[in-house]
């Protein structure tokens, strides 16, 4: 992990401690969760505006608060930001600022990534390129993106002073290199700490019972898990594929709050899972890391990595992120 190295990490920030109280999170307690599809705030949003983030693979990394950040001076950080990856391409040269290059910045504002009012703003951060021998009118090449969000993240931002901005969620598509040129702009330039944000596997089984639970639309796909054995010589991974409905069944035999979600609740059906597995193959799971889920709605990695696949949930999926990024946060 590369871009992990080389973005510092500091675990506060330099302008006073991490803000924000410590209190139960999904997964780490024994409360009740809804499980709920987008919230009022998306009702009314067009999915076409967000359909790019869907079927892409996103690196997670949580990110402090941000320091005097602006939505309104998005055009000249993108401007700066564009002068910044020239100079390091040109190994620390200065270059002008304004100056055509040939990575274009873009940087924008995405409102529809909101659980409620109070959040701030997604901001998306695009890089494109056009081949030197490419006409000059010809379409250019997106070659990285990246974007800050906070879904559902009051908890964080009810607590820091009026400078900061809290986008605790950063999720990047492309190259490590481009992650970490731009990491250490927005470190340098808003005084801020990116770390990469893993997912445990208590997390994942959390997300597997979740997401099992979900209504969709179209045909349910079916629920894989992945685990991976330790302490062998060669690395050896267990694929553990469950009918939707099937699945589902067992879901609704467990749960007993329709639309809640306890910690009891996600042990019991991945108990149900293990015994199933080990009646049919002899193996326990139980000695095993769960290290990916796979389902209908997304699919996460333990090494951070998600894939979104509903629209629907989108913001449901963001939220339990946000949660991690805060938590690692504080």
């Amino acid at each position: 992990d590369g871009a992990a190295r080389t973005l510092t990490s500091t675990g506060r920030l330099s302008r006073g401690p991490l803000f924000g109280r410590a209190h139960g999170r999904f997964g780490l307690s024994p409360t009740c969760r809804p499980l709920s599809p987008a919230p009022r705030s998306q009702e009314n949003a067009d999915p076409q505006k967000t359909a790019f983030l869907l079927r892409r693979q996103w690196t997670l990394y949580s990110v402090t608060p941000l320091y005097r950040f602006s939505d309104a001076r998005l055009r000249d950080y993108a401007r700066l930001l564009s002068a910044f990856i020239a100079a390091e391409k040109q190994k620390g040269l200065a270059v002008e600022v304004g100056v055509e290059l040939d990575i274009k910045v873009a940087v924008s504002s995405l409102p529809d990534l909101k659980g409620s009012d109070q959040d701030q703003a997604a901001i998306l951060v695009q890089l494109s390129s056009r081949s030197p021998a490419s006409p000059k009118n010809s379409e250019e090449k997106l070659i990285w993106s990246g974007w800050f969000c906070s879904v559902s993240g009051d908890d964080l931002s009810e607590n820091v002073p009026e400078d900061f901005t809290c986008l605790p969620l950063f999720l990047a598509s492309g190259a490590e290199s481009y992650t970490s040129i731009v990491g250490s702009w927005f470190q340098k330039t808003f005084d801020c700490c990116f770390r990469r944000l893993a997912i445990s596997p208590l997390n994942l089984s959390w997300m597997a019972a979740m997401w099992t639970g979900c209504k969709v639309d179209k045909a349910a796909s079916a629920i894989e898990l992945v685990f991976s054995v330790p302490c062998l010589p060669q690395p050896l991974d267990i694929s553990y594929a469950i009918h939707p409905e099937d699945a589902k069944a067992l879901w609704d035999t467990v749960q007993k709050t329709p639309g809640e979600i306890t910690q009891e609740e996600v042990d019991v059906f991945m108990d149900c899972l293990y015994s199933h597995f080990h009646r049919h193959f002899k193996i326990h799971l139980s000695a095993t890391k769960l290290v990916k889920v796979s389902t209908t709605i997304a699919s996460a990695h333990c090494d951070g990595i998600i894939k979104f696949l509903q629209s629907q949930y989108l913001t449901g999926v963001l939220m339990l992120l946000t949660e991690l990024a805060i938590s690692q946060i504080q």
